[in-house]
Parts: C-alpha cells; structure tokens; sequence
C-alpha cells in the first residue's frame, strides 16, 4: 500500500489561459461553501496583473479568460482529468472577492462548474482548531514551483517558518509572513501547518497527545515581499472563511 499525505492531493495545479495561449501556471485549491467545491486562489493568477500596481505578469501583455485545473479523477487514485472553467460571462468576472476589503485581497473565489469525474479533495476550514501556531513556527507552502509536479498530480512542499506574530496584521490588511524559499508557480498555495502523531502546543500554550496527524489551514499564499527576500505574504483563513461565506447559493 502506497502511504501519502492528504495534503499532497489537496493543492491542485491551475494554468491560466487566453483562448489557446499558455500564459501561466499557479496553484489553487477547494472548499466546500454553500452552494458547492469553490477553487480558491490568488486574484493576481485571475486577472493576470500585478494585484497592487496593475501591471500585467505576462510578456505577452495578455490576460487570462479561462483556468484549466488539474483535478484528481474519481475512484482513479493518481490519474488527472484537465477541467476548464471560464473566467468571464458577458465580459463580467466570474470569480468572486473578499466582500469587505475586494480587490485589496490577492484572494479569490471561483465557482467550479465543470466536475465530471472528479474526486473532491477539499480543506475543511476549521481543521486543526486545537493548534496554537505562532511566530517561529515550522510551516509548509503547499503547491507547484515552476509547474512542477510529484508523479501524475501531487503538490510539492515547501517548509519554513512563521515570519511575524500570526494576530498582528501586515500592512493593516489580513496578512502574516512566512519565511520560506518559494518561486514562481506557488501563488495560490496552501500554507498549513502540519504535525505528525504526538505531542503538539494547543491552545493557550498547553500541550496535548494526539495518536493520528493534525494539520491547520493558515492561509493562501500570495508571494513574495520582493525579489531580494524569502519573506512571503500569506493571506490568513479567516479572510478565506469571510470570502465562502459572502458566496450566494
């Protein structure tokens, strides 16, 4: 029997087109909501510019009107099937933004219409509520650098650490930091922090046994602070619960 990570299967493989052409590749992944499995990601893979200044990341000045996902295909553990969803209706965006801060959070929403023969793999938001992670932490950036893949679909990890105090907000904005090697190819990851069987911190800075793996959805990972740095900007889950809830039925 093959042993694997759930998590490993949970960060799918997105890559962002103009009618045929290529333009680039991210990771997203899903949640349940109200009105079914949403993709969530980073506004920037959506709309092909830069989220704070506009400019767009492709060379070829062009932007994605379509995001083909690499789902898991049902009851066929490590086989793909390729779905393609339409970023656009009548010229309007079908993603859906934060309710409160929109555009100002590199997040998205994107009803799933196209599920096939898909096996759902999806985070559950409130996963790993007993886990109290704060600065200097060991976490992982779940998701594709550079395209990449393990095998026919699974996520590679990267691992570093908690950069700032989870509770305080970068830039006044739902926002921490992490300190971890990462490039392109990795915005819309999940970042999760993982703990294998035994003793981890809970809450208010106790300790408790746990005989099976735990694992706590942080956030979304949206990038790096600059080129320079391996400081990355993670969008915090409850930003993401703030956006599947605003979701209509």
């Amino acid at each position: 029997m093959v042993n694997f990570t759930d998590e490993s299967l949970k960060s799918l493989l997105i890559k962002m087109y103009f009618n045929e052409k290529h333009l680039s590749s991210g990771t997203g992944f899903l949640i349940r909501s109200n009105s079914g499995p949403v993709l969530i990601t980073n506004r920037h893979n959506v709309t092909g510019r830069h989220n704070e200044t506009g400019e767009c990341l492709s060379k070829t000045k062009a932007v994605p009107n379509r995001i083909a996902i690499s789902h898991h295909k049902k009851r066929e553990l490590g086989s793909v099937t390729v779905k393609s969803e339409e970023l656009y209706q009548n010229e309007e965006p079908l993603w859906i933004e934060h309710p409160g801060l929109g555009s100002k959070v590199d997040l998205v929403a994107l009803k799933l219409t196209n599920l096939k023969d898909v096996e759902i793999h999806a985070y559950s938001l409130d996963a790993g509520s007993h886990m109290d992670i704060g600065v200097s932490d060991i976490v992982s950036v779940i998701g594709f650098p550079f395209g990449l893949q393990v095998g026919s679909n699974a996520a590679i990890w990267a691992t570093g650490f908690v950069a700032s105090e989870p509770a305080i907000n970068y830039k006044n904005l739902p926002l921490f930091l992490v300190d971890c090697r990462t490039r392109e190819g990795q915005s819309g990851s999940a970042v999760v922090a993982y703990r294998k069987a035994g003793s981890l911190v809970v809450g208010n800075g106790g300790a408790g046994i746990y005989p099976g793996s735990s694992t706590k959805l942080l956030g979304i990972y949206s990038g790096r602070i600059n080129r320079e740095s391996d400081l990355g900007m993670v969008w915090k889950t409850s930003a993401i619960i703030e956006l599947v809830e605003s979701i209509p039925v």
